[in-house]
């Protein structure tokens, strides 16, 4: 049975109203960045007078931004690479076992989601500040510090997606693994993750977007030498004028590589989200 005409056309305007609604700031970004300073602030131009690509040159020298870049890529990498290894063995572990306290402990991994990030904070600065203070290893304002803050929060929701995921893939597949000769890890590494390779795409999507545009703890475990993207956008603002349109240019050559990997990985992030919540 046909849908009827009132219905269509009230989709198409719908799906027409929030794609403006989505695009609209976009083409404000993309604008801003073409233009003189002067230009943007003063007030909004839809069309812009003139366009100039010279701030997508003076992002690089105003802050420090490669720097940024690379603390940001090791820092994002390093936790994404950590996260899926150890969630994928946790998650393994808790689908394809039964041990003791196993309901407690996916409890307790899906419950550390429902706290907010700040409450982490203040304890994770003072063991940080301790453990430097009593063993000399200066995990405050450092990248290894950081990565390892990260994984207090992305790693808990690996765990339990995988859990998700690995549980939807047929035991029968370790029965044959196993008849073949294989132990644990070679069905594990051999059979379940090749199966499992969407989720586990997802997995590492999640983390290393989280890891990318994290404010809240970059900006209070990092120093000049290991401050990320999310934190050294600031640095275009100062004192004496804000620099809009390199704000904006620099907000898009930091999206660039998130955007980028979403776009290739989008088959596989969508099955990894939709199995893993159907499970």
């Amino acid at each position: 049975m046909a849908a009827p005409r009132s219905f269509l056309w009230s989709r198409r305007i719908f799906l027409t109203l929030l794609t403006v609604f989505v695009l609209l700031p976009v083409y404000v970004m993309i604008s801003s960045s073409l233009k003189p300073l002067e230009d943007v602030s003063g007030k909004f131009a839809w069309i812009p007078s003139g366009l100039t690509v010279r701030p997508y040159f003076d992002i690089w020298e105003t802050v420090p931004l490669a720097d940024y870049f690379v603390n940001s890529l090791i820092v994002a990498g390093a936790a994404t690479v950590c996260s899926v290894t150890i969630a994928v063995f946790a998650a393994y572990a808790v689908s394809r076992y039964s041990f003791r306290g196993k309901r407690v402990f996916t409890v307790t991994v899906l419950s550390t989601q429902m706290f907010p990030g700040i409450l982490f904070l203040l304890p994770l600065f003072l063991i940080y500040v301790n453990i430097g203070n009593a063993t000399g290893i200066a995990l405050f304002g450092s990248r290894v510090g950081l990565i390892l803050t990260y994984l207090t929060f992305s790693l808990p929701f690996s765990i339990w997606m995988l859990i998700g995921y690995f549980d939807s893939v047929p035991r029968d597949l370790d029965e044959a693994a196993k008849v073949d000769g294989c132990g644990p890890l070679g069905a594990l590494f051999r059979v379940i993750v090749p199966a499992a390779i969407p989720g586990i795409v997802a997995v590492a999507v999640y983390a290393f977007m989280t890891a990318w545009g994290e404010v809240l703890f970059a900006s209070v475990m990092t120093n000049d030498t290991t401050r990320t993207l999310a934190v050294g956008l600031q640095g275009y603002s100062t004192q004496n004028d804000v620099y809009w349109n390199q704000i904006m240019a620099a907000s898009l050559v930091v999206s660039l590589p998130v955007v980028a990997g979403f776009l290739l990985l989008q088959r596989y992030l969508v099955t990894g989200l939709t199995a893993g919540a159907v499970k």
